[in-house]
């Protein structure tokens, strides 16, 4: 019987409000998802999470660690508690999270020289040239880098911080666990109406662009006049600009709704209530929000950006349009809405299923893993 692949997913980053495991697990769901996934795929994992708590506990498959590491010198990484953790656990593969902790995967690599270091990027820059000589040594040592689309590795290449040995693997950060239902039973829940019903979920700020989805909403409307947007945002520096827009433009007065930060079990009730997602993004190093507009069948209008081409396999599923450019997110509005149907959620639903699914999301980690792993002992054993 072949061995069993273990793998330990590090997360340096602690929470600084300094909450328990409980809490974190049941707020911080991308640590669970991502480690579900690959326990669901076969694999035995363990998560290794910094904190201010020592607690380890078990949900489902995986083995949860919480207790204090990290914290970017070179030592912290190799305490007593999870220096011994870790050659305990004698992983195949360790996967950390974030790519702003070279000094501690540095010490993650002496602490486990036989095992195969992936980072994975979550929304991470190239650091500031006077940080970069750790980031340089720490490619050393690792076998691969996650991003959700090779695009976002560029910066990286170019300022040469990725080895040229270094596999680059696309993946998203994570996944939902929204399902779709029935639309006319979703809208008498989620207390919505309009057609169609578009929802926009974000930010109200200068990287969403707001103002320039009402512009090309208002322009949309007089070709679709049972338009509807919804709107749940939490942080909303652009608040006032959004709120006197919507004011001064009687196409839009009533015809937008400003709901504010809302429960996420509301957020999917208005999911599955909505016939089109839009967002105006200009970066997003994921989307989850657009994963979630997928997971409950609504069809995305979203900005042609890197990790939204990828994960609308380049438009194919859903319609892109450029940002900042409000007559063209009119434009894709107008083509859009005359062709939904019966069948449009289910198209989007599949292609959340074959691409972005828990199953899709441990499918792909496993590949990275196992792709790592190999190459790891290929090289050890060439010496």
């Amino acid at each position: 019987m072949a061995k069993l692949l273990q793998v330990a997913q590090v997360s340096f980053f602690t929470d600084p409000n300094g909450r328990t495991p409980e809490e974190l697990l049941a707020l911080w769901t991308p640590l669970v998802d991502v480690a579900e996934s690959v326990a669901r795929a076969g694999v035995q994992v363990s998560v290794l999470q910094a904190s201010s708590h020592s607690r380890s506990l078990s949900r489902g498959e995986v083995d949860y660690h919480f207790l204090p590491f990290g914290g970017g010198s070179p030592t912290d990484a190799k305490d007593d508690g999870f220096g011994s953790l870790i050659k305990r656990l004698a992983p195949d593969v360790i996967h950390v999270h974030g790519l702003g902790f070279p000094q501690d995967v540095l010490s993650v690599a002496e602490l486990a020289p036989d095992a195969a270091i992936v980072v994975q990027d979550h929304a991470d820059r190239p650091p500031r040239f006077w940080r970069r000589a750790a980031w340089r040594r720490c490619s050393h040592v690792i076998s691969g880098v996650s991003f959700c689309t090779r695009e976002h590795a560029e910066p990286f290449v170019k300022a040469g911080l990725l080895q040229q040995r270094t596999r680059v693997y696309e993946i998203p950060e994570s996944t939902s666990r929204f399902t779709p239902v029935e639309k006319a039973e979703a809208r008498r829940a989620a207390e919505v109406g309009g057609d169609p019903v578009l929802l926009w979920v974000g930010n109200l700020d200068e990287n969403k662009d707001p103002l320039t989805v009402l512009a090309g909403i208002s322009a949309a409307a007089r070709a679709i006049p049972g338009l509807q947007l919804w709107c749940c945002f939490g942080r909303a520096p652009l608040l006032g600009d959004v709120q006197r827009r919507i004011q001064n433009d009687p196409v839009l007065n009533g015809r937008v709704h400003l709901l504010g930060s809302v429960p996420h079990a509301r957020v999917e009730q208005l999911m599955r209530a909505a016939d089109v997602f839009v967002l105006g993004s200009h970066h997003e190093s994921t989307g989850f929000a657009l994963i979630e507009a997928l997971a409950c069948g609504v069809f995305p209008v979203v900005t042609d950006i890197p990790s939204f081409r990828s994960m609308t396999a380049a438009g194919t599923v859903g319609k892109l349009w450029p940002c900042g450019d409000p007559h063209a997110l009119a434009d894709a509005l107008q083509a859009v809405v005359p062709a939904l149907n019966s069948g449009t959620r289910a198209r989007m639903r599949a292609h959340f299923e074959r691409e972005l699914s828990i199953d899709a999301m441990g499918s792909k980690l496993v590949a990275m893993y196992e792709d790592a792993a190999g190459r790891r002992q290929m090289r050890t054993s060439q010496g």
